[in-house]
C-alpha cells in the first residue's frame, strides 16, 4: 500500500535521509522510531507529500506521490502532532472543511458523514465546542475524525500521544487499532513512546543518522542490539511489553 524507493532527502547541505527503502503492506501499521534528528518527520510528510524529497520514488495505492501529490493525498488522512484545528471553527466545522472540499455530497450528506465521524472518536456530543475548550487528547480525537471523514485508505499519524498522560495516550492507542480494524485503513506512525509503539504496531522501522537501520516486530525491536535502539529502550525507563495480539 506504501512504498518508499532509494528515497533521498537534503535540506541545503544537511542530509537527512539516505537511502530510505521501506514497504507498508495492506492493513499494516508500521511504526516509525529514531534518534533525535534521525528523519522520522522528514519521512512522514514525504510520504503525505507535503515536502518533495530530493531523489527517490514514493507510491501510496499505486499512485506516485511526486506525480500526482493531490490524487495521492485522497487516499490519505494526516493526523498531525499539534491537531491543527482551526482554532475559529467548532469541532463539528472543522471536520465539515475537508468533507466539503473533497466530497461531493449535498449538505445533509455531509453532515452524516461529520457526524459519524465524530460518533466513531466518541466527540458527537461535542461538536458545538471550539478547539480552545477542548483537552489535548480530545483535540487529537477531532484531528483523527476529520481524517477518517474522507475515508482514506491510509492513515498517517505524527506522534499521535505526545504530551498526553499514560491514560489518554492509552486511548488514541486504542483508537488506531480499532480504526486499523473497522475500516482496514494501513497505518504509519512516527512515535518516540515505546508503550505505544508496542501497543500499536506490526513493525518497527528504526532510524538513525537519515538511514534505515532496522524493520522487525516489535519483539525483534526489543531484542535488538544496536547501540541506538537499546539506548532509546533504555531512555524510555519503562518495561519491554509484550506485541500486541
Amino acid at each position: 500500500m506504501v512504498t518508499v524507493r532509494s528515497l533521498f532527502k537534503s535540506f541545503e547541505a544537511r542530509e537527512v535521509l539516505k537511502n530510505i527503502n521501506l514497504e507498508v503492506a495492506q492493513g499494516e501499521v508500521v511504526a516509525i522510531m529514531g534518534s533525535s534528528g534521525g528523519g522520522k518527520t522528514t519521512l512522514l510528510r514525504c510520504i503525505s507529500g507535503l515536502i518533495d524529497p530530493s531523489k527517490g520514488e514514493i507510491l501510496v495505492d499505486g499512485i506516485d506521490v511526486q506525480k500526482q501529490p493531490e490524487e495521492a493525498r485522497r487516499h490519505m488522512g494526516m493526523v498531525f502532532q499539534s491537531a491543527a484545528l482551526f482554532d475559529y471553527m467548532s469541532v463539528e466545522e472543522n471536520v465539515l472543511f475537508g468533507i466539503k472540499r473533497q466530497l461531493r455530497l449535498k449538505p445533509a450528506e455531509q453532515m452524516k458523514v461529520a457526524e459519524s465521524s465524530l460518533e466513531r472518536v466518541g466527540l458527537v456530543d461535542d461538536r458545538y465546542k471550539m478547539p480552545a475548550e477542548l483537552s489535548g487528547g480530545m483535540r487529537k480525537r477531532v484531528g483523527i475524525a476529520r481524517a477518517i471523514a474522507l475515508n482514506p485508505r491510509v492513515m498517517l499519524y505524527d506522534e499521535p500521544t505526545t504530551g498526553l498522560d499514560p491514560i489518554t495516550a492509552y486511548t488514541i492507542d486504542q483508537l488506531v487499532i480499532e480504526l486499523r480494524k473497522d475500516l482496514n485503513v494501513t497505518t504509519v506512525v512516527v512515535s518516540h513512546d515505546l508503550n505505544s509503539v508496542f501497543r500499536v504496531a506490526d513493525r518497527v522501522a528504526f532510524l538513525h543518522g537519515g538511514e534505515l537501520i532496522f524493520t522487525g516486530t516489535p519483539a525483534q525491536f526489543a531484542a535488538c542490539q544496536e547501540e541506538s535502539i537499546q539506548e532509546l529502550i533504555t531512555k524510555s525507563q519503562t518495561s519491554v511489553l509484550e506485541p500486541h495480539a
